[in-house]
C-alpha cells in the first residue's frame, strides 16, 4: 500500500547527510499507463539501475571502497525488488539507501514520479514535495438519510474512520400511524441521524490541524447537515459532491479529488499574492536563486516557490552543506564549494529548517528566475 508522505516525514529525510556522500535516491514510476505489468516495471528498474553502475559504480573520481558501497547498494535494490517489493496499489516508489551510513527507507507513493536516480551526501526530495501537499489527512464524509461515513485519505485512499449508518423505517413499518405523523417520526430519526455524523465530523476536525473536508450528500440534505456541524467544522469544508447511495471508498474519492485539487490550487495562490506583497515593500520574501538559496541554508524559509521545472546549476559546502548561487569558497568555514542542482538544494535546505514547498506554474515566478520564498525572518 502506498505510504503517506507527510511534511514531517520529508523533514525526517532531509535531515539525513552521508558523510562519505554515498546515499542513492532512486525513483521508479509505476504507473498502470505507463507500466502495466511486472515485467515492465522490472525492466525500469534494472534500465535505472544499470545507468546507475555506469555512472557511479564504475565511474572516475571515486576511492575503491567508495566503489565498493555504491555497489553494495545497488546489489540491496536488487534483492528488496526480488524479494520484498510488493505493489499493492502503488503508483510509484522512492528508494533511498547509503549502507555506509546504515540507512535504507522505502516509500511506496499513491503517485506517479519519473524514473530517476541520484548520488550524493543529501537525499534528493524535491519529486516528493507535491505529495505532500496533495490532500493526504483530509476528510471524505459520505451522508445521507441512512448512511454516515467518514473516511480520511491516506497514502492515496480512502480509509473508514468512522460509521454512523443507521436504517430507517421503511414504508412497510408504518403500522397504525397517520401519514403526516409518520412522516414527522422518520424526519425525527433522520435529523438525529445527522445531528449524530455531524458530531463525529467535528471530533476528526478538531483532533487534526487545519484539515480539509468534502462531504459527499443529497443536494436537499446540505443544509441540514451543515447546521449539524460546528463552526470549525464548516469552516474546514472545502467542496460538497454527490455519489451513487452505495458509492464505495474509490469512487468517492474520485468525486472528493477535485474539491481537493481546487483548495490546494487556492492555498497556493494566497501564498503567491502574500509573497508579491512582502516582496513589494521589501518585507520578508525573497526572489531569486541568490537570495533563496542564502535564506534557506540560513533557515529562514517558512514556504519556498518553485516554477515547475525551475533548476540551475548551484553550489554547496561539502563540509557544513551550506547552499550558494555561485562557486568559491564557502562564507562560513572557507572550504571549496562544490557543483549541485540548485533546486534540489533549495528544497533540502527549506525541508530540514522546518519550511514546506509549493511548486507553482511556469511564468508565475518568471520576474524572480523561477524561484521565491516567505520568509520567517
Amino acid at each position: 500500500m502506498a505510504a503517506t508522505v507527510t511534511w514531517e516525514a520529508l523533514r525526517e529525510l532531509a535531515g539525513f547527510r552521508s558523510e562519505r556522500g554515498c546515499a542513492f535516491s532512486l525513483y521508479l514510476d509505476l504507473d498502470p499507463s505507463s507500466t502495466p505489468t511486472p515485467a515492465d516495471a522490472e525492466t525500469r528498474l534494472r534500465s535505472l539501475l544499470a545507468r546507475a553502475e555506469k555512472q557511479f559504480a564504475n565511474g572516475g573520481g571515486r576511492a575503491h571502497d567508495e566503489k565498493v558501497a555504491v555497489g553494495r547498494d545497488l546489489e540491496r535494490i536488487r534483492q528488496w525488488w526480488s524479494g520484498e517489493f510488493d505493489r499493492d496499489g502503488a503508483r510509484g516508489v522512492a528508494i533511498f539507501v547509503s549502507s555506509t551510513d546504515r540507512f535504507w527507507r522505502v516509500l511506496p507513493l499513491p503517485r506517479a514520479v519519473p524514473d530517476d536516480v541520484y548520488l550524493g551526501r543529501e537525499l534528493r526530495l524535491t519529486p516528493l514535495v507535491d505529495l505532500a501537499g496533495d490532500g493526504d489527512g483530509s476528510f471524505v464524509a459520505f451522508v445521507n438519510r441512512e448512511r454516515g461515513q467518514v473516511f480520511q485519505l491516506r497514502g492515496g485512499r480512502l480509509q473508514e474512520v468512522v460509521d454512523r449508518t443507521e436504517e430507517q423505517p421503511g414504508q412497510h413499518d408504518q403500522g397504525g400511524w397517520s401519514q403526516a405523523r409518520f412522516r414527522r417520526h422518520i424526519e425525527k430519526l433522520v435529523a438525529e441521524h445527522l445531528k449524530k455524523v455531524g458530531g463525529e465530523i467535528d471530533k476528526r476536525v478538531r483532533r487534526s490541524r487545519g484539515p480539509q473536508l468534502v462531504i459527499v450528500a443529497p443536494e436537499e440534505l446540505r443544509s441540514e447537515i451543515g447546521d449539524a456541524l460546528s463552526a470549525e467544522a464548516r469552516e474546514s469544508i472545502v467542496g460538497w459532491a454527490s455519489a451513487e447511495a452505495h458509492a464505495t471508498p474509490g469512487e468517492l474519492l474520485e468525486v472528493a479529488r477535485p474539491h481537493l485539487e481546487r483548495a490546494r490550487v487556492a492555498r497556493v495562490g494566497a501564498a503567491l499574492e502574500r509573497w508579491r506583497e512582502e516582496r513589494g515593500k521589501h518585507g520578508r520574501a525573497s526572489a531569486g536563486w541568490a537570495e533563496t538559496l542564502a535564506a534557506a541554508s540560513d533557515g529562514r524559509v517558512e514556504q519556498l516557490l518553485l516554477e515547475e521545472g525551475a533548476d540551475r546549476k548551484a553550489f554547496r559546502c561539502p563540509k557544513c552543506g551550506r547552499a550558494e548561487a555561485s562557486g568559491g569558497s564557502c562564507p562560513l568555514d572557507g572550504t571549496e564549494l562544490e557543483p549541485g542542482a540548485a533546486a534540489d538544494l533549495a528544497v533540502q535546505h527549506t525541508l530540514a529548517h522546518g519550511g514546506v514547498v509549493a511548486t507553482v506554474l511556469r511564468g508565475q515566478l518568471a520576474d524572480a528566475e523561477g524561484i521565491g520564498a516567505l520568509l520567517r525572518f
